[in-house]
């Protein structure tokens, strides 16, 4: 029972929260102790708060997911966790990150409880809402990355970081989908009641407009941001969100992947050579470049 519930934890998914560092590193405070501490035990309340948040999801879709490919083998759905502990966690680890989080700074709860809310929200109602559903998964990534502003005392962040962060994250959004309705075909409506709203036509159009977006804003981030070092270095970081965004682009059309961002992540080696190098290139230039 304690794998089954660890497993609808997802803790592969976890890698999200990472996104509460962007303002540790952008922001040049990555070597300082304290922030980087605030930062790690923010980071595990967010995936504390994000493993009641895939409970609740779970225990909501359960139906669904016994009619689903692949999401039948998931703990609640194949009956190897029972809806009741599964509640009952959900409910703890809520609670639990909650008090966490405003312990920690009245910012990062305040923001803690935003995303309960509205992922609460999501998994009632908005998830059955096409465009909200993926703007909400957006928001979530925004939330992190506001998370982690909360926790230090911020000095050179630059506002651009949540452009690029949430085209980002529609890009994901609508790549998953699309991946979705590809697999599950004529049938993907039973499945998930807000892929009647999407065609892979209009999915299409709308990563044509997220991932031409997210590559400008990034662009304009590099050269523009006050916080960068000076010289522009920050520029030659460019390729490599190119080379990302194709690959992604690539896996999608071609492989039909996407469905799983975390694991494609995780599964496909240019894709994460490119995050790796893009990391490394990026806190060179940060700490050394200027």
């Amino acid at each position: 029972m304690l794998m089954a519930l660890f497993r609808s934890m997802r803790p592969r998914q976890w890698m999200k929260n990472g996104f509460i560092f962007a303002a540790l590193i952008f922001d040049r405070q990555l070597l300082r102790p304290v922030p980087l501490t605030r930062t790690l035990i923010g980071f595990l309340l967010l995936c504390l708060a994000s493993s009641a948040v895939y409970l609740l999801n779970d225990l909501a879709d359960a139906e669904a997911d016994r009619q689903h490919p692949t999401k039948r083998s998931r703990p609640i759905a194949s009956g190897k966790l029972a809806p009741r502990v599964a509640a009952v966690a959900a409910l703890i680890f809520g609670i639990g990150s909650l008090a966490g989080g405003f312990l920690l700074s009245i910012g990062f709860g305040s923001i803690l409880t935003l995303y309960l809310v509205l992922n609460l929200l999501y998994s009632l109602r908005l998830k059955h809402v096409p465009i909200i559903d993926v703007l909400i998964i957006a928001s979530g990534f925004v939330l992190r990355v506001g998370a982690g502003v909360t926790l230090i005392t911020v000095e050179r962040f630059s506002p651009w970081l949540y452009v690029c962060t949430t085209l980002l994250a529609l890009f994901i959004g609508f790549g998953k989908r699309r991946a979705e309705i590809v697999l599950l075909a004529e049938g993907a409506n039973a499945h998930r009641r807000v892929l009647d709203g999407y065609t892979v036509a209009f999915l299409d159009q709308l990563i044509i407009i997220v991932s031409g977006s997210t590559i400008i804003a990034y662009a304009l981030y590099t050269f523009s941001a006050e916080n960068l070092p000076k010289n522009h270095l920050m520029m030659l970081t460019i390729p490599f969100v190119l080379y990302g965004i194709f690959r992604y682009l690539q896996l999608i059309h071609v492989e039909n992947a996407g469905g799983a961002p975390e694991e494609l992540v995780l599964r496909d080696r240019p894709l994460m050579a490119t995050i790796a190098l893009w990391g490394l290139a990026s806190v060179a230039i940060l700490y050394l470049g200027s």
